[in-house]
C-alpha cells in the first residue's frame, strides 16, 4: 500500500500567555493521499486554521508530528504553498509581477543565475494567467481588479513555483455567492491540470462538499477531528449536484453534527426557553 502523502500522527498544539493555556489541537491524527483534494469544516475555535498553519510550517505543533513524503517538516517549503482569505498582494507590483514574485527570489538566490529557468518561469505565468483569465489584466495593479480577481491571482502565484500540496485557508470567505461559485469550478479545475494535494479550510458546509473528495469535520474544545466523510459525488462535477439528494443529505448530516459538536443545539433551547419566559 502507498504511503500517505500527508501523515499527521497524535499532534497537539497549546497556545500560551499571561497565566492560562488554551488547547487548540488534541490528538490530531490522520493519512491525507497524494493529490487528493480534503476539506476541513466545523465550528469557529475547532483548530482548522491552526491544523492548516502546522502543515505548512508556520505553526510549530506542541506534540506529535506531522510528515510529508515520510519526512517530517521543519518550517515552511515551496513543496507547500499557502492561500489565505485575504489576497496577501504587492500593492507595488502589477499582476504578472505579482505572480512571478517567488519565483524571481529563486532565480536571484541561486549561486548562477539560469536565463533557461528565466525563461521556463515566463512561459509558466502566460500559462497562469491565461488559465485564471487575467492576461488581459497583466499589467493591471492590485488595486484596480475586483475581490475575485485579486484571489485569482494570489491563487496563480502560489501555483507558479509547482507546489506539491495547496493549503487554502477560507480562500473565498470575502466573495460574494456568484463569484465563490466560479471559483469553486476553477480551483477544482486547477486541481485536475496540476494534479496536487490540496488542503481546503471553510466554515461553509456547501463548499466543503462540493470542492472536497473527504470533508474533515473538527469539534472545538479542544480541537480534534470528529468524523470523515467521504462525498458521494463524481470526480467531474458542476452546479446543479448541489440539487441532488446525495448532496443535500449529506449537507443536513454535516451541519447536525457541527450543532451537537458544538453545543449549538443547547444554545437554541436555553434561547427558547429565555424567550417564553420573557413578559409579553
Amino acid at each position: 500500500m502507498t504511503a500517505a502523502k500527508i501523515q499527521i500522527r497524535q499532534v497537539s498544539k497549546v497556545f500560551k500567555g499571561q497565566g492560562c493555556e488554551v488547547q487548540a489541537l488534541e490528538d490530531i491524527n490522520l493519512d491525507i493521499r497524494a493529490n487528493e483534494f480534503i476539506t476541513f469544516v466545523g465550528a469557529s475555535g475547532c483548530g482548522k486554521s491552526t491544523l492548516l498553519r502546522s502543515i505548512g510550517g508556520l505553526e510549530q505543533h506542541s506534540a506529535g508530528e506531522i510528515l510529508v513524503d515520510a519526512r517530517e517538516i521543519n518550517g515552511p517549503g515551496i513543496d507547500r504553498a499557502m492561500v489565505f482569505q485575504h489576497y496577501s498582494l504587492y500593492p507595488w507590483l502589477t499582476v504578472m509581477e505579482n505572480i512571478k514574485f517567488c519565483r524571481q527570489l529563486k532565480v536571484v538566490s541561486d549561486t548562477v543565475r539560469n536565463d533557461a529557468d528565466i525563461e521556463v518561469a515566463s512561459g509558466r505565468a502566460d500559462a497562469l494567467l491565461n488559465l485564471m483569465g487575467l492576461m488581459p489584466f497583466a499589467d493591471a495593479y492590485p488595486n484596480q481588479l475586483s475581490g475575485g480577481m485579486q484571489q485569482r491571482v494570489a491563487i496563480a502565484r502560489a501555483l507558479m513555483p509547482k507546489p506539491e500540496t495547496m493549503l487554502m485557508d477560507e480562500p473565498f470567505g470575502a466573495l460574494d455567492a456568484q463569484t465563490r461559485e466560479v471559483m469553486h469550478d476553477l480551483i477544482r479545475h486547477v486541481h485536475r491540470l496540476e494534479n496536487g494535494t490540496i488542503l481546503f479550510v471553510t466554515h461553509d458546509v456547501e463548499e466543503a462538499i462540493y470542492l472536497g473528495g473527504r470533508v474533515v469535520l473538527m469539534a472545538p474544545r479542544p480541537g480534534r477531528i470528529d468524523t470523515i466523510y467521504e462525498v458521494p459525488l463524481p470526480a467531474q462535477r458542476h452546479q446543479d449536484m448541489k440539487l441532488s439528494a446525495e448532496f443535500l443529505a449529506l449537507k443536513r448530516t454535516i451541519l447536525a453534527r457541527i450543532r451537537e459538536t458544538s453545543g449549538m443545539s443547547t444554545d437554541l433551547e436555553l434561547l427558547e426557553q429565555l424567550t417564553r419566559s420573557v413578559p409579553g
